[in-house]
């Protein structure tokens, strides 16, 4: 044989079995990620089922769960959301107990979380809610609890999830523990504290007047809510005042000591895995429209939560239904529920439908702690310190030992990454001298009773039964809009929102904007509004209600709230939307009503444009930029050329207006307060905010600092996306990639990674436009950090004509169909038919599985 071609042999021979090994990995590999996938037809026997349960899905997966009684309902619903998304329950009550390090070993992030979450004692209170709640709800958990372990049981960790094998292949991944009720008691603590309203605002307040150190600058940054622009969600008549007055002592911040022990919370805060959003971003939209204006002449509600992005999605869609719905199986409820937690979250049953947006409330507040030894200073005396050891255990590595102390107002939490040992404060009139700790002090952390709430809200058929459900509602504080196939609508404010006093003659603001002595009891939380006393609405006269994290009621109108609500320009454009529709005489709809969800008129724009064009940009390349303005309709659509120049230019104006005044960390988030902040500057050319510190010798105007944003952006997106300005869109810039916990991060495989985390879409929108798909212009990243994580409209009059998307699917499984196959449907905007009656959900029907007793039960 000649040598050329027995060369050419020995290579092929050896491709071929190159090849050959390639594709047993990819057959072996295909194999173990599509091991995990469940059965959804046929006949699944079910321990602990009294009867046979029926589990019909449609064309995405969604599972419509009908059941004989309520145990056996929730019995389903937890075999089902453990076949779809156990990985995700189980990474989620790893983090809520403080225990990732168990699951994802030797990672510095994931230990500080752990210490966070161990300081804050997530779990702890979670375990006190149990004996506090309903028999009922106690029945519901723990039905819910064994179906998820009768799924678990004989299965082996690669069986269950994917997520399981590939951690196993460099740690030791033992069985996953049984699914207990706590375990889905502590989510709610996660929840909350991703809603958790301003506490970033009393960091940023206290640092901010670190670097500026003018108490009536900072507020500034500030500004009062825009309420005669931007409506509040109620009239002024709807709720009482509920205040009180103290004499008090004085607080000074000015001392570094202090901002270093505040700055050092922030950080370590900041380390607890941000399970539903982060930012500005987090919010929703919520309105609810009367009959009288609807083609159908019934209500029509829309809700769509702005959460962090993630893959799989926060929600997991599902219907529950008690086959004969009575006293004793009184469930008929479709919509969005948690995978971990019994029951639907948002949605609607067959008499009532209700949407939950952020109420904003204060319900957090630092307490700077005058610490000796293991007492701290309250009113003169010392106090001692609760004082408690907690082992933090690391898959694969050392155990790490954790002492909490907690003072009368809450965990001293500067200690999770052992700072503050030795802050040396001023003496300063009223203050004592020595060392200081920051203590929180978070209405989540009381026990309460919210599931009850939550299950309560399922079976809700009017205002009464709504009203009663909020009454429970302790955390998150959620604004509830709701309607009724009767044909009411209505609002109510739940939630436990904190009473303080106006301490006469403090030297800052009293009311839980800024951080708190601890030493003084006169800033002591006096109590909490009583929850017949939180503002509620049936049936306003003008027919609509709009619920977008605006204030709830007018400045002194009701119980003080917060000073730190969202600042209403989503609110307002949903607000004029529906108005124009009403006045023009035109009923509205479903189709409608979702095209008034994907509105992304850019109020950013709206503020600054006309000043922009005013500016003198003498170079005709650079003028390009600003001759996209020209044209622009002030949409932030995906294919607009101008909304990416814009994005640019804001971002720009930002960083040069305000990043030589804040420290590092701090830079302006880009949101609705940075709108009103820079909207009242425009009219102040010479506002000292204007002048960029860093450029030494000139004091620069609104002029200069808008003309080289100009510039600035043109020069930036030239490098970005091209010379042809017109080419450009927002869309290439503006990306929404949902990551998978935890394994989507760049430190994990590029194989892994495209694995789990789908590719990014392109999306129309941004911060505080309706169509929320925020973005942190602090970053220097023009991604989407908190969008829509679902969008759903409820016809009262057709339930059947309803409508839902969620952000990527029903299943946490990658190598599902259904893992991210909403998530095209999401980004541009379209949504899916929504069944809910026995028909409907028969005729859509794709897969069929019965949950049957194991034998022997009848």
């Amino acid at each position: 044989m000649p040598r050329r071609r027995a060369r050419r042999l020995v290579l092929a021979v050896i491709a071929t079995v190159i090849a050959l090994a390639l594709v047993a990995t990819v057959v072996v590999t295909a194999s173990l990620v599509r091991r995990p996938l469940p059965q959804v037809s046929g006949e699944v026997e079910v321990p602990g089922l009294d009867r046979s349960v029926t589990v019909v899905r449609d064309e995405q997966g969604i599972p419509h769960i009908t059941a004989e009684t309520s145990d056996d309902l929730f019995r389903a619903q937890g075999f089902v959301h453990a076949q779809d998304r156990f990985f995700e329950m189980d990474y989620r009550r790893h983090v809520t107990a403080g225990r990732l390090s168990e699951l994802v070993g030797a990672d510095e992030q994931a230990l500080d979380a752990d210490k966070v979450i161990r300081t804050l004692g997530w779990r702890r209170v979670a375990e006190q809610e149990w004996d506090i709640l309903s028999e009922s709800t106690r029945d519901s958990l723990q039905a819910y609890a064994d179906g998820v372990n009768a799924y678990l049981a004989d299965r082996e960790p690669g069986e269950i999830a994917v997520e399981y094998t590939i951690l196993g292949l460099r740690l030791d991944v033992a069985d996953p523990e049984p699914w207990t009720p706590v375990d889905s008691l502590a989510w709610l603590k996660a929840m909350a504290w991703d809603l958790r309203s301003n506490y970033s605002e009393e960091i940023e307040r206290a640092t901010a007047y670190a670097s500026v150190g003018d108490v009536a600058r900072v507020e500034e940054l500030f500004p009062a809510y825009p309420e005669q622009v931007n409506l509040p969600i109620l009239d002024a008549s709807t709720a009482q005042q509920v205040s009180a007055t103290a004499e008090g002592g004085d607080l000074d911040l000015a001392d570094a000591s202090l901002q270093r022990a505040l700055a050092s919370v922030d950080a370590a805060l900041a380390a607890v895995p941000r399970l539903l959003a982060d930012g500005e971003g987090t919010g929703s939209n919520s309105w609810v429209v009367a009959g009288s204006h609807t083609a159908s002449g019934n209500p029509i509600l829309a809700n769509d939560p702005h959460l962090g992005i993630s893959a799989p999605g926060i929600w997991s869609q599902i219907s529950l239904t008690c086959a004969e719905v009575s006293d004793e199986c009184p469930y008929d409820v479709s919509g969005f529920s948690f995978a971990g937690m019994p029951g639907v979250v948002i949605g609607h049953n067959a008499q009532l439908a209700w949407g939950l947006t952020n109420m904003a409330a204060d319900v957090t507040d630092l307490f700077l702690e005058r610490v000796v030894e293991r007492t701290t200073l309250l009113d003169g005396e010392r106090v001692p310190l609760q004082i408690r050891m907690e082992t933090i255990k690391v898959n694969g590595g050392e155990d790490v030992d954790l002492a909490v102390r907690e003072s009368v107002h809450g965990p001293i939490i500067s200690d999770v990454l052992n700072v503050g040992e030795a802050h040396q404060a001023p003496v300063a009139e009223d203050t004592p001298w020595g060392d200081y700790e920051v203590a929180l002090r978070w209405t989540a952390l009381e026990p309460s009773a919210t599931v009850d709430a939550l299950l309560a809200l399922n079976v809700a058929k009017d205002a009464e039964d709504v009203a009663a459900a909020a009454a429970q509602f302790a955390a998150p504080a959620q604004n509830i809009v709701f309607a009724t196939v009767d044909g009411h609508i209505g609002y109510q404010a739940p939630g436990l929102v904190p009473i303080r006093n106006e301490v006469v003659g403090a030297a800052l603001p009293s009311d839980g904007s800024w951080p708190r002595p601890g030493w003084d009891s006169a800033y002591d939380w006096q109590g909490y509004v009583p929850a017949e006393e939180l503002p509620a609405a049936l049936d306003p006269a003008e027919g609509y209600i709009v619920a977008a994290n605006q204030a709830v009621t007018g400045v002194g109108a009701g119980p003080f709230m917060t000073n730190d609500f969202d600042y209403g320009y989503r609110s307002q454009r949903i607000r004029d939307g529906l108005v124009a529709q009403i006045e023009g005489g035109k009923k509205i709809d479903v189709a409608s009503t979702e095209e008034l969800q994907l509105d992304d008129l850019n109020p950013f724009a709206q503020a600054l444009v006309p000043t922009l064009l005013e500016m003198n940009v003498d170079d005709a390349f650079d003028d390009d930029g600003q001759e996209l303005l020209r044209g622009w309709d002030l949409r932030s659509d995906a294919d607009s050329a101008a909304a990416a120049y814009f994005a640019s230019v804001w971002s720009t104006v930002l960083r040069l207006t305000f990043w030589d005044d804040l420290p590092d960390g701090f830079e302006p988030s880009g949101g609705s307060r940075w709108l009103t902040v820079v909207s009242g500057m425009l009219d102040d050319p010479q506002s000292p905010w204007w002048d960029d510190r860093t450029t030494v010798g000139i004091v620069e105007g609104r002029d200069e600092i808008l003309t080289r944003a100009l510039v600035t952006a043109r020069r930036e997106l030239t490098v970005a996306m091209g010379r042809d300005a017109s080419e450009w869109t927002w869309g290439r810039l503006h990306t929404a990639a949902p990551t998978h916990s935890p394994l989507g991060g760049q430190s994990m495989p590029a194989i892994v990674r495209r694995l789990v985390n789908p590719g990014p879409v392109q999306v129309s929108g941004g911060s505080s436009i309706v169509n929320a798909t925020s973005w942190d212009a602090g970053s220097g990243s023009y991604g989407v950090g908190a969008a829509p994580s679902m969008r759903m409209v409820v016809d009262l009059g057709d339930l059947d004509s309803s409508t839902w998307v969620t952000l990527t699917g029903a299943s946490g499984h990658p190598a599902s169909a259904h893992y991210a196959d909403q998530l095209g449907a999401w980004a541009e905007g379209s949504s899916y038919p929504w069944p809910f009656t026995a028909e409907a959900v028969d005729g859509a029907a794709a897969d069929r599985l019965t949950l049957a007793p194991a034998r022997g039960k009848d």
